[in-house]
């Protein structure tokens, strides 16, 4: 699609309320748009599919976000701190009820028919980012500075400080409350009116009005809407794509009432799904879970012959990337295709020769273009910005493409490695594309990249650090192994990495490979300093491998031996503590214990929780309030924790010193 028919498609979508065939969608697009394209109604299938813009009904028929959500009832339940203000804060609380394009400050909220006036109400930002959080706690800070111009300047003068106080736009809601005598508790039920511009109808609901059951009910749809949106999307390119599918999943109860608002539901009330890391960003997923790595970028919708070439090669961006490359090539006053040619697909990305042909033909004749009408005066501002953007795009798809091509197990890789790069690629490739023109952004918008640029850049360098760093141990780990892998006493040794699902915490270590998985339950109770007060069992992660190996109802039993398991196949098992925790163990290469150590710890960081705390959400949430939450939350946060609890310390020396206590029958 040309980017008019790619704006005609979001024009139809966000205009439709009917279902629709692709028949219905082509026909409007060619009417704003009659650029020829013979494979139009097959690039729109893909990017409707791809992108998640539409929910599928049936083979060849879909409807639209707005044709599903518009005029569905939904809940929001004010809190003690709005209440007290006579305020209601918009925030996250309309997702996925609201078009994702309009930002929370643009919505409009009616009472019997009558348009809600606004306020505002000013204070520390940590105090606003709970009311948007469901965007992505990382995503948080930045609803809250583009509520307004001022906020945005304060954000934009120091990219690692939070400005001392900001102010967010609020509904005021002083005279309604009064009327309604609103209590903690009551709810309002929220009816959208118009999905594409955000307009809500609000109406009270008593805290007393709906029973126990039916909220129940609705807390069962959602928990298997949210699921289901896990099995068949995975985590999904956004948090709000995430929700979207999961009331699409959830079914006709999910999205009515009674229902629980989805604050309530997310952070109270489930224990099924929480929030959790993906990479850089955050994610909603299966309580105690990690999402898994990926071995490649991400691939983006095919849109034309030359994408087509790129997602095929590993390297996934767009056209209009390739044009800012050119442009940064006339910036740097470097007319050098071969050069040029480095820069967009650097040597180690593996392309076919007649696709490198066909891409340096479309290079050339994009240069012919651009060239006459470039100036470098207007380009003056965005030039030095899009070239150092440029360089960091080239060194996260290059280093992509070494991995890709390396003999490395992925296991030994820092966690979310390939998620983090095609984080920080996607953000890069994003950036090039709002450069690819020859008009000039504004001070602020280029401030606001720059900021951006200096965090990616960042955080590049720092998996690129660990990355190297593992690959230095996984090669030392290799030439080990080369030699005879039985030592004194005719023990075999495995290294072990060791991953509580959820949160942060890893450990890696040495086993004999004659230690049974009731040891091995012993072990990782003295990795995480825990006093085994619960019940466990373990499971194989790999389904395949579970024929091989005796396991009742998919629980291994307990004298299984880790030599026994890599050789039935498994080399991932999955440690189930209590009804919150779960460990994820995976058996990596043989290692020769040569000077006879006995099991020992060799790597590991963060400090694991108590194991009687609830589940990693409550443990990342007691986390969160030691660094920033209020006195109360703090304080509950010590009770919990220990005063002297730090969630970034790992003592090498007192886990061997657990490790040593631990007993193996053959050792």
């Amino acid at each position: 699609m040309t980017e008019n028919q790619e704006d005609a498609l979001y024009e139809f979508l966000e205009n439709n309320r009917d279902p629709f065939t692709i028949d219905d969608v082509v026909s409007f697009i060619r009417l704003l748009d009659s650029s020829r394209n013979n494979r139009l109604a097959e690039e729109v299938i893909a990017f409707i599919d791809s992108q998640n813009v539409a929910f599928r009904l049936g083979p060849g028929t879909w409807v639209s976000r707005r044709g599903c959500f518009e005029p569905l009832r939904f809940v929001i339940s004010p809190t003690r701190p709005e209440l007290l203000n006579g305020i209601l804060i918009p925030g996250h609380r309309c997702v996925p009820f609201a078009n994702p394009v309009l930002m929370p400050q643009e919505y409009r909220f009616f009472y019997k028919g009558n348009q809600i006036p606004f306020s505002s109400i000013e204070g520390p930002p940590e105090e606003f980012y709970p009311y948007y959080t469901i965007f992505g706690e990382e995503y948080a800070p930045e609803y809250v500075a583009k509520d307004n111009t001022d906020n945005e300047s304060a954000f934009n003068s120091d990219p690692y400080e939070d400005p001392p106080e900001v102010s967010i736009q609020t509904l005021d809601m002083r005279n309604l409350y009064r009327e309604l005598a609103f209590v903690p508790g009551d709810r309002f039920v929220v009816r959208t009116r118009d999905w594409r511009q955000g307009c809500f109808e609000l109406e009270q609901v008593k805290k007393d009005a709906w029973s126990k059951g039916d909220l129940y009910a609705w807390l069962e749809a959602a928990e298997e809407g949210f699921e289901g949106s896990f099995k068949l999307l995975g985590p999904g390119r956004c948090t709000e794509e995430q929700i979207a599918y999961a009331y699409w999943y959830g079914g006709k109860r999910m999205r009515d009432v009674p229902a629980y608002s989805l604050e309530d539901f997310l952070y109270e009330q489930t224990d099924r799904i929480e929030t959790t890391a993906y990479g850089m960003e955050t994610r909603f997923w299966f309580a105690g879970k990690d999402i898994p790595d990926r071995k490649r970028l991400e691939k983006l919708p095919i849109q034309s012959f030359i994408e087509e070439i790129l997602n095929r090669s590993g390297a996934p961006f767009s056209e209009y990337v390739v044009q800012s490359y050119v442009c940064d090539a006339l910036f740097r006053r470097d007319r050098d295709i071969a050069a040029l040619m480095k820069r967009i697909v650097p040597p180690a990305v593996v392309m076919d020769g007649r696709d490198r042909e066909c891409l340096t033909e479309f290079v050339t004749g994009v240069m012919a273009e651009i060239e006459p009408a470039y100036s470098p005066f207007k380009d003056s501002t965005m030039g030095p910005i899009r070239q150092r953007m440029g360089e960091l795009h080239t060194a996260v798809i290059e280093l992509t493409a070494r991995l890709r091509k390396g003999d490395i197990n992925m296991s030994w890789l820092p966690k979310h490695t390939f998620i983090i790069l095609a984080q920080i690629q996607e953000h890069a490739a994003g950036v090039l594309e709002d450069l690819d023109t020859d008009t000039p952004l504004g001070k602020d918008e280029l401030n606001a990249i720059d900021n951006s640029l200096d965090n990616m850049i960042e955080a590049y360098e720092d998996i690129k650090e660990l990355i190297d760093d593992a690959l230095d141990s996984f090669r030392q780990n290799n030439l080990s192994v080369v030699k005879a892998a039985k030592t004194g006493g005719g023990l075999e040794w495995r290294i072990l990495q060791v991953s509580l699902g959820g949160t942060d915490v890893w450990r890696r270590l040495v086993v004999p490979e004659s230690c049974r998985l009731r040891e091995l339950h012993g072990i990782v109770q003295a990795l995480l300093g825990w006093k085994g007060e619960y019940g466990y069992h373990f499971a194989l992660e790999e389904q395949g491998s579970r024929n091989l190996l005796r396991s009742v109802s998919g629980r291994l039993e307990s004298d299984l031996t880790l030599g026994e398991i890599a050789l039935g196949g498994g080399n991932s098992l999955l440690y189930e503590y209590g009804s919150k925790w779960t460990v994820k163990i995976l058996l990596l290469s043989r290692y020769e214990n040569g000077e006879l150590q006995g099991i020992h710890c060799v790597a590991g960081a963060a400090a694991a929780p108590p194991e009687y705390i609830d589940g990693p959400m409550r443990f990342r949430r007691y986390v969160a309030a030691l660094e920033k939450g209020a006195d109360a939350e703090r304080e509950l946060a010590f009770r919990e924790l220990g005063r002297d609890f730090d969630s970034q310390a790992f003592d090498l020396d007192a886990c061997n010193r657990n490790l040593a206590s631990v007993l193996i029958g053959e050792q």
